[in-house]
This record gives structure tokens, C-alpha cells and sequence, in this order.
């Protein structure tokens, strides 16, 4: 049987324009779907077999020959070309052309629109698997090194200026907090992925007697889109993906733009290693943290996908419009570079080497512990206020005559207020700083050493 170059050909006399043709083509990009759309397909022929829509040896044509398909995709044998619009319709073509007339009842009761809408969703919910995967093998990357430099000390900062002095490993903790939080967003957008949107047609539905919940089973899916308008034109899942990678990657950025400083001569709190630094074509001294830099730089470009995403739908009528073929380019990019910005980021850390002496050195500057001598007074029974405004002209007085909390004499501190003891010189030093905040969630070495136990036995493992 004769049929038409392009199978929705047959209410035009003329052919598409080229320039058109090439324009409105998606097969450059959304090839990456080739599997997920045979997936969607072998379920749907399996479907309208069980329906009697298909004869056994028509579904056994099918799905052979749309195995077969993908076995010569996944080894590059597959060549598509612009005129074939779409995977979807390139995979059609090439079923007809394969297994002859059988290939043309695949699309009975389905539309691209809702096809596409399943195929992006097996997709996501595929990479958000490869995703979570990636951030519980940094997260368990921060536990080993937190566990390590659980005796490390170094200044921590508020504006950028030293502000009070913490453990390395409370540090490295608190980013792992953050990729909890990013764990749990990307579990609970798979939850509103997984939803089966085949058989909403182009928008109404089909009046072919399918079985959605036949197919939905076939493909794991644990629910069924309710609304045939929504279920072809809805991308908030994809909205939704793009906004936890921002997020992720906002994470990364700044753990990034720490070490990032961390490792300038001003502060050199560390190494990293030479594998995952760059240096200067014209300066032969230098050593640049480009791996870092990078992981920093994409979190924008990722944050310009989500933005697309969202100005891409915020005009859309209902239903299916052709603006949502731009909804893929943003998605995939957003896949790849989180995946590989989560791959390189976790082996540098891996990678890096703390200088400690060099960090509790500067921890022990900047008058880190004053806050202690406003909290010596308060257990004196001074209100906090009162204390506060002492130990500020305390450190106005050690300004002035250049000298550290550590250095002043009793009488020094007696003369600001009667109620310093000798035992003021061990509550100003770094790491009695540190100890006495133990509290839930402080950043004591009892603190810390206890949170790393409860993530140890949440995850079946004895920790320190």
C-alpha cells in the first residue's frame, strides 16, 4: 500500500519546505529517547494484542522488530536523518520498513503528544535513579573525610570575615545535610515522573478500546495520568527536575567557591591535587582550581535551563503546543552536567589535602573565641548583653595595644569586670571553643562524632 512521506501527509498536496523541514526537526536531540520510545511502543503492542487489537503474530512482528531497532541503535548502526521529524516517527519508519504493514498498526490509540510525554517521563525517572546514585556516593564521600578530620580545626566564617572556630568535619557535615535535603527533592519529583500519561491521545483520549492500566503495568508505572488535556500537556515534572538540579548544583557552587579560596595563597587551607587542577600558558607558577571553577560556572548554565523550562510554559494554551519540543535540549543538558559535575566533584574532594596546622592556626586569629568571653561572664551570672558590650571593649583594648585574648593578663581582663578567673586563658583557646559547644547539632567533636554514628546506623553502619 502506497503511503504518503510523512505519516500526518495526508491532508497537504504539497510538501514541507526544507528550511521548515531542518527547523522544526527534533531527531538531532531527541534521538536520546530512541530506547525509552521503543520501551513505550513494545508495551503498547503488547497492550493492543491483549486487546485483541492486534492479532499474536502481529505483536510478534512488532516488538522483534522493534528490539531489533534498538539493538542497531545501541550499537550506532541507526542512522536518522531531518526528514524523519522526530525519534518517534523515525521509529515508526523504520518498523514499517522492517516488518511491512504490521508496523503500521503500532500508533492505533496513541498520539505523538502523549507518546513524547511518556517517553520524557521513562526517561527522568531512569537518569533521576543515575542521579541519586551519584549524590548518596558523595554523601558517603563527606562522611569518610568528616571522619577523618574529625580533630581539624579551622575558622569559620560569617560575611567572609572569622567569625568562630568549628571542626573541619562539622563543616563537611553541613554540606552533607544539604545533599539530604537534595536527595529527598529528587525522590519525591520521581514520585510525580512516575505517572503513566499513554492513551491521553493528542488530547482527548482515544475511542479505541486500550487498557491504560494494562500498559501502565507493563512499565512500572504505579499511577495513570487523570486528565487527558493535562496528561499531554503537562512538563511540570520537568520543571520540577531542572529546579532540584538548580538547587543541587547551587549546593555544589558553593562548596566549590570555598575551596575555591581555600586553596589561594591568602588563605592556604589546602592542596588539591594535580590531577584536578590546570596551570598557566604564560605563568609557569601557576596552579588553578579549574575543576572547581567549572563545577561553579555550569551552576548557572543550569539555572538558564530551569528559567527556559519555565518561560517556555508559562504562555502555553491548553493543550499540546509545538513550543514543548524545546522542553528536551534543556532536561538532557541539565542530566549531563549534573551527572558529571556530581562524578569529577566527588573523586576531587577525594583528592584534596587539608593543611591543619595552617587552618588552626588562622582559627586562633581574628579574636575567634570572643564570643567565649562573652559566655565566661554569662555563666558569672553578667546578662549577655552586658557581657557582649564588655568583651567588645576587651578586643577594642587588645586592637589597640596588639594583643590576642590569650595574651591578656588576668588583671588585663579583671579591669573590665571582676568576675575573670584565671581559668579565662583556657575558655579563649581554639579548641575549648570548640568543645563546649555540645549541643545537638554543634560542632563539638562529642556533637559531631554522635551525628556521624546516627548516620552510621541509619545506613547499617558501625561508626566512630
Amino acid at each position: 500500500m502506497a503511503r504518503k512521506e510523512k505519516p500526518w501527509g495526508g491532508r497537504f498536496k504539497g510538501g514541507t519546505d526544507r528550511e521548515v523541514e531542518a527547523f522544526t526537526a527534533s531527531i538531532a536531540f531527541d534521538r536520546r529517547l530512541c530506547r525509552h520510545d521503543i520501551e513505550g511502543s513494545i508495551a503498547h503492542a503488547r497492550m493492543l494484542a491483549r486487546q485483541g487489537i492486534l492479532t499474536a503474530a502481529e505483536e510478534k512482528a512488532i516488538v522483534a522488530g522493534l528490539r531489533g531497532i534498538r539493538k542497531d541503535f545501541e550499537r550506532g548502526a541507526l542512522v536518522f536523518a531531518d526528514a524523519d521529524e522526530d525519534v518517534h516517527m523515525a521509529v515508526e519508519k523504520e518498523l514499517i520498513r522492517r516488518i511491512g504493514e504490521a508496523g503500521a498498526k503500532l500508533h492505533t490509540g496513541r498520539s505523538r503528544n502523549d507518546q513524547v510525554a511518556l517517553d520524557l517521563r521513562l526517561y527522568l525517572r531512569e537518569e533521576i535513579g543515575h542521579i541519586l546514585e551519584a549524590i548518596e556516593g558523595l554523601k558517603d564521600a563527606l562522611e569518610n573525610l568528616a571522619g577523618k578530620e574529625i580533630d581539624t580545626v579551622l575558622p569559620g566564617y560569617t560575611h567572609l570575615q572569622r567569625a568562630q572556630p568549628i571542626l573541619l568535619a562539622h563543616y563537611l557535615l553541613a554540606y552533607r545535610e544539604m545533599l539530604d535535603r537534595d536527595e529527598s527533592r529528587f525522590r519525591e519529583c520521581r514520585v510525580r515522573v512516575n505517572v503513566m500519561p499513554l492513551g491521553a491521545g493528542a488530547l482527548a483520549g482515544t475511542g479505541i478500546p486500550i487498557d491504560r492500566r494494562c500498559t501502565a503495568e507493563i512499565l512500572d508505572f504505579p499511577e495513570m495520568t487523570r486528565n487527558s488535556l493535562d496528561a499531554v500537556s503537562d512538563r511540570d515534572f520537568a520543571a520540577e527536575f531542572l529546579f532540584d538540579c538548580a538547587l543541587l548544583m547551587m549546593h555544589l557552587s558553593r562548596f566549590c567557591e570555598d575551596l575555591i579560596l581555600w586553596s589561594t595563597e591568602e588563605f592556604r587551607f589546602i592542596e588539591i591535587s594535580d590531577g584536578f587542577t590546570t596551570g598557566s600558558s604564560l605563568m609557569p607558577q601557576k596552579k588553578n582550581p579549574d575543576v572547581a571553577e567549572l563545577v561553579r560556572g555550569k551552576t548557572g548554565r543550569i539555572y538558564g535551563h530551569l528559567v527556559a523550562m519555565l518561560t517556555i510554559l508559562k504562555g502555553l494554551p491548553m493543550t499540546y503546543n509545538r513550543d514543548l519540543q524545546e522542553d528536551k535540549e534543556p532536561v538532557f543538558d541539565a542530566v549531563d552536567t549534573v551527572r558529571a559535575s556530581l562524578s569529577v566533584f566527588t573523586r576531587m574532594l577525594g583528592q584534596i589535602t587539608f593543611l591543619r596546622d595552617r587552618m588552626e592556626k588562622a582559627a586562633a586569629g581574628g579574636f575567634s573565641t570572643a564570643t567565649d568571653v562573652a559566655e565566661y561572664l554569662v555563666k558569672a551570672g553578667v546578662p549577655f548583653r552586658d557581657a557582649h558590650g564588655i568583651a567588645g571593649r576587651i578586643v577594642a583594648f587588645c586592637l589597640e595595644r596588639g594583643k590576642t585574648l590569650e595574651a591578656l593578663t588576668l588583671e588585663e581582663y579583671r579591669a573590665f569586670h571582676e568576675a575573670f578567673r584565671e581559668d579565662v586563658h583556657e575558655a579563649v583557646t581554639v579548641r575549648r571553643s570548640v568543645g563546649v559547644r555540645d549541643i545537638p547539632g554543634g560542632t563539638s567533636g562529642k556533637a559531631v562524632r554522635k551525628r556521624l554514628r546516627e548516620i552510621g546506623r541509619r545506613h547499617g553502619r558501625t561508626k566512630r
